[in-house]
């Protein structure tokens, strides 16, 4: 039960040193959604399991599109490519230039080093376009390591906004005798809760405004349907995953 004891320690950390950042986050999205505009996500590789998390999920906020372009998700074979693709230098522009973001939305990109060069190009040109960045990222992981392409920045850099997983270098937080590397990463369990705390929040932020937030209900609850259909009518045509 060790990896419980660490996990559940780094989110004692991150309750109290990310809670200013979380209000910041959620205000962002209460505005954005207010002000009828989009949340789009983008995570490579194993980053791209938070994006999933955010869309088309029961408790979740319905204006929310995944970003999961081909050869950047954990279901690739082999694995490695996605490696490869989100070190590759002008692949994340690509990406940009096939998403329907624009000024007003909000653009949440997880990389938990924060290094690689597709998760900046990403957040670069959606700023470019006048979205907001919410960077989800380790900062002193990020801070002990070289940006993958030299003189680019990294992504904590170029956000907006910043959600700190305090993962350590490497992420895995275990350290076991006789084994040189570490087991048990942490940056799903605490990015999957940080972005839903924000999620939360900004449902509340949202009644305090008596503005309906548009939160899905889940398909094995009693009269879900009828309930998503009002909010995926709502939203139809903006939907990137319908």
């Amino acid at each position: 039960m060790r990896y419980l004891d660490e996990v559940m320690a780094l989110l004692q950390e991150v309750r109290w040193t990310q809670a200013e950042a979380v209000e910041r986050a959620a205000a962002t999205l209460a505005d954005t959604i207010a002000n009828d505009h989009l949340i789009f996500v983008f995570g490579p590789s194993h980053a791209s399991i938070l994006a999933q998390e955010l869309f088309y999920r029961a408790g979740g906020l319905v204006p929310v599109n995944a970003i999961l372009p081909p050869g950047l998700t954990t279901n690739v074979h082999p694995i490695t490519l996605t490696t490869r693709l989100e070190r590759l230098p002008g692949f994340g522009t690509q990406i940009v230039a096939e998403t329907p973001i624009g000024a007003g939305d909000v653009l949440i990109v997880i990389s938990v080093s924060g290094r690689n060069i597709t998760a900046v190009e990403v957040a670069q040109k959606a700023k470019a376009r006048g979205a907001t960045i919410l960077a989800v990222t380790a900062v002193k992981y990020s801070q002990a390591v070289a940006p993958r392409q030299p003189g680019t920045p990294r992504l904590y850099e170029v956000a907006d906004l910043v959600l700190d997983l305090s993962s350590p270098v490497g992420d895995a937080l275990v350290e076991v005798a006789g084994l040189r590397q570490r087991v048990g990463p942490s940056s799903t369990v605490v990015g999957a809760a940080l972005l839903n705390s924000v999620v939360v929040r900004t449902a509340e932020l949202l009644l305090e405004r008596e503005h309906e937030p548009p939160v899905f209900m889940s398909a094995n609850v009693d009269g879900s349907e009828e309930h998503n259909r009002r909010w995926l009518e709502r939203y139809a045509g903006r939907l990137t995953y319908l």
